[in-house]
């Protein structure tokens, strides 16, 4: 039902990103999808990668803040209207997006979503007649 993203808190520094990415590439893990977002002096970088909890425990050794969240990952036609069904649906149900990233990923295609409530969202999805995917559906 819920996909595990990497969450990376980081100092908003020349470097930082491609050292996270070396980390990742030395462990022999995919990123899925990625979203970068700073202030003037911190950033957090949210992804879904191949192996969560590898990607975590190194990122850690190697001096990083990294934790593991639960997330929806809403598969979603490629046309117009589709991203107004997804919000409908969970603003119908009194819910809240907090925030949210495409994925693309071969022929999967979806949207992640971290909302206020994560099993009520994902009951609200299914119920709306959307597909949720999940850490092997992505991988596979």
């Amino acid at each position: 039902m819920f996909v595990k993203q990497l969450s990376v808190f980081m100092e908003n520094r020349e470097g930082r990103l491609e050292q996270v990415t070396e980390v990742l590439k030395t462990q022999g893990i995919n990123v899925l999808s990625m979203s970068m977002a700073d202030t003037s002096e911190f950033g957090m970088l949210r992804m879904v990668v191949s192996d969560p909890e590898l990607a975590r425990v190194s990122l850690r050794e190697a001096g990083f803040s990294a934790m593991l969240t639960d997330v929806l990952a809403v598969r979603l036609e490629d046309q117009a209207g589709e991203l107004y069904r997804l919000a409908h649906i969970l603003c119908a149900k009194g819910l809240n997006i907090e925030y949210m990233y495409t994925l693309a990923s071969g022929e999967r295609k979806a949207m992640l979503v971290k909302a206020s409530d994560g099993a009520a969202a994902a009951d609200a999805v299914r119920e709306g007649g959307l597909e949720l995917y999940d850490n092997e559906d992505l991988c596979s």
